[in-house]
């Protein structure tokens, strides 16, 4: 197979990768296009492959393997994955070649982002004090709710008895607020009954309106009046409050050195990337 002409494989994934749909499933000008970018993609790997830096590059069956059960998991039985396999131009055998040739590729890119240089402690302050911003957060909220749902079908949701089948829970709550996840569980008609009705920790705007300003409204340990929304009722107790903050340049300094020495990888094997695709 020539370096023009990609693996099934490579025209798969490019596919996938442009229009998420598989190349049988591709309108003829989709296809056409993704036939040129995996030929286009095929040659520049071929390119890879024949570098000094791949001539030492060895892939152990583990992790051939791996990366064949990272797909083989995608589907639910085998003989689904073997006839998607059919429909792609692709077997098991074709398939682990194409992921060996992958395998190959990826450790090469990984050898050639090694040598970006190490991130300084001076390019991470100065990160840092450039985009302040991105280091403030918001005041959180830690939230539980009760909730019985309107609907006129059930006799027991209509909006009048849902109503009173939560106001009878929230007088319990009023002498007795400890018992709060004891009733979400016994009660609330939320799937997070279960873990007591924990919704999470969640800032400003992330809850229905009603919802988050009774909620904002709390002091900790706080539990709310009847709260309507338009699914229903709620009852929402304010379980703990995380203040408003800047992350201090020593707790922002990981995330900022990932992302930087992220940014300085792919520099590198973009610049190397373009020289090789210059090459004859």
């Amino acid at each position: 197979m020539d370096a023009l002409s990609p693996n099934p494989y490579t025209l798969l994934r490019t596919a996938l990768a442009l229009f998420k749909k598989p190349p049988r499933d591709l309108s003829a000008e989709q296809l056409q296009q993704a036939q040129h970018q995996a030929s286009h993609e095929f040659s520049l790997e071929s390119k890879i492959l024949n570098t000094p830096e791949a001539s030492g590059v060895i892939i152990s069956d583990h992790e051939l393997q791996a990366a064949y059960q990272e797909i083989r998991s995608r589907y639910d039985d085998e003989t689904t994955f073997l006839s998607d396999l059919d429909q792609n131009q692709l077997d098991q055998d074709s398939l682990n070649a194409a992921l060996f040739r992958q395998c190959r590729v990826n450790v090469v890119m990984d050898i050639i982002g090694s040598r970006s240089p190490n991130i300084s402690e001076i390019e991470i302050g100065i990160y840092y004090h450039l985009h302040k911003d991105q280091f403030n957060r918001p005041e959180q909220r830690e939230v539980c709710h009760i909730f019985i749902s309107i609907n006129p079908d059930y006799p027991e949701n209509t909006r009048a008895i849902a109503y009173a089948r939560l106001h009878e829970i929230h007088a319990k709550l009023v002498k007795k607020p400890h018992k709060f996840a004891d009733l979400a569980l016994a009660h609330s008609e939320c799937p997070t009954a279960l873990q007591g009705g924990t919704l999470g920790t969640v800032p400003r705007g992330k809850l229905y309106p009603e919802l988050d300003t009774a909620l904002f409204a709390l002091k900790v340990g706080g539990i709310s009046d009847i709260v309507e929304t338009e699914i229903g009722f709620h009852i929402v107790l304010c379980k703990h409050i995380h203040s408003a903050h800047t992350l201090s340049l020593a707790k922002a300094t990981p995330a900022i050195r990932q992302l930087m020495q992220d940014r300085a990888r792919r520099t590198c094997q973009r610049a190397w990337l373009a020289a090789l695709a210059k090459s004859s």
